[in-house]
């Protein structure tokens, strides 16, 4: 008997009708009954030589419709475990190549430097001769950048992380776990942040990153407004991706007069609402940052150990939180018994959104669509923003 492949599991293997997991199946693929699967109309040829053996991708071999559905069904039956159900929309797919930030790795090996994502369920490093994900500005500065760390990294056991991420100045490079020893190191740095005109260089020795190369202050525009950029500090994965999240947030809110922002990072949503905003968030760079732009009353509160409580909520009529992958579940608890008509969630994991969704709907909300928003092309890793209602 025949078993076909029915959903693509959490971590991207594909899932039968009788509980068989399958690396690289996807809906549409039978198991036969001599146990070789027989492709559907899911798959394609993955473009990358790098794919599988690279942790940055776990999808290349999706179609778009096969991803998209994906992304969608990791949200419904995250939702169906909680008992709930709702419209979910078509999922938005960033496009191949619009990656602005991204996490790498380098180390040494067999006397060279390797850079790029580590390797699926290990700790080694693939290094990075093509990426369909990054944007072409990140990629360009591999190849720069593994001669340089070949220069600062100890001759036999070096590693470093490097982080890439696109500002309005061009690329902001993070380093930790190297130091530039003497002039002519120092030199060579500033020449190399010189020539690739680099926004910004910093380097965390063990103390926090300290910046070596910053012409002019780096900033990110979000909704048209630039904002200073603090080293490491997050933004979403593409400007496509933020585009579509916004978008939601937007019409899941309404016409807002009194916004309040939760979690709210350098300002991404509260940035592209109207009326009087409030954003409540942690990090005090970002909070500072936030500030310093005069659009909205900024808070700095960390809302894990002191979330805002139900009679706080009476001077908003719509509330937007953008939680860590761990939820809000403490700070869910408090809206779920406030009477703030208009809820917007935005979410990189699904299951603690479900779980958070399922207090807001025991108290009294209605869970009124959810859109997928898969901004990390051919990962297993999908987001979402949802609306919810009294």
């Amino acid at each position: 008997m025949t078993d076909p492949i029915i959903r693509i599991a959490a971590r991207g293997d594909g899932v039968s009708a009788s509980g068989q997991h399958r690396a690289f199946a996807v809906p549409g693929d039978v198991i036969a009954e001599n146990g070789t699967l027989v492709e559907g109309p899911g798959h394609r040829v993955p473009p990358c030589r790098h794919f599988p053996e690279c942790g940055g991708c776990q999808l290349q071999h999706l179609t778009d419709p096969a991803f998209a559905d994906y992304c969608a069904s990791r949200i419904a039956g995250a939702l169906g475990q909680h008992g709930l159900a709702t419209e979910i929309r078509a999922a938005h797919l960033s496009p191949p190549r619009t990656r602005r930030r991204a996490a790498l790795r380098s180390m040494r090996a067999g006397g060279r430097v390797l850079i790029g994502f580590n390797a699926a369920k290990s700790h080694n490093v693939v290094d990075m001769l093509e990426c369909h994900v990054l944007d072409p500005r990140l990629f360009a500065l591999i190849a720069p950048l593994r001669k340089l760390l070949g220069t600062m990294m100890e001759q036999k056991r070096g590693a470093a992380d490097v982080q890439l991420t696109l500002t309005d100045q061009g690329v902001d490079v993070a380093l930790k776990g190297v130091s530039p020893d003497g002039l002519d190191a120092v030199e060579a740095l500033t020449a190399f942040c010189e020539r690739h005109q680099l926004a910004r260089l910093t380097i965390d020795e063990g103390y926090g990153p300290e910046p070596r190369f910053e012409p002019k202050p780096v900033t990110i525009s979000l909704s048209g407004h630039p904002v200073a950029f603090p080293s490491g500090a997050f933004l979403q994965a593409t400007a496509d991706g933020e585009a579509a999240l916004v978008a939601a947030v937007r019409e899941a809110v309404g016409e807002a007069k009194r916004p309040l922002d939760l979690f709210a990072g350098l300002g991404t949503f509260a940035l592209a609402l109207g009326g009087e905003v409030t954003a409540a968030e942690a990090a005090r760079d970002a909070v500072l940052a936030l500030m310093a732009t005069r659009r909205v009353a900024a808070v700095h509160r960390d809302l894990y150990r002191r979330p805002f409580t139900s009679a706080e909520f009476d001077a908003h009529d719509a509330i937007i939180l953008d939680p860590p992958r761990s939820g809000a579940i403490e700070q869910v608890r408090q809206i779920a018994g406030s009477a703030v008509p208009r809820v917007a969630y935005v979410s990189c994991n699904p299951a603690t959104f479900a779980r958070d969704a399922e207090l807001l709907v025991a108290g009294g909300y209605r869970l009124d669509w959810v859109r997928p928003v898969g901004q990390f092309r051919w990962s297993t890793h999908v987001e979402l923003a949802a609306a919810f209602s009294r």
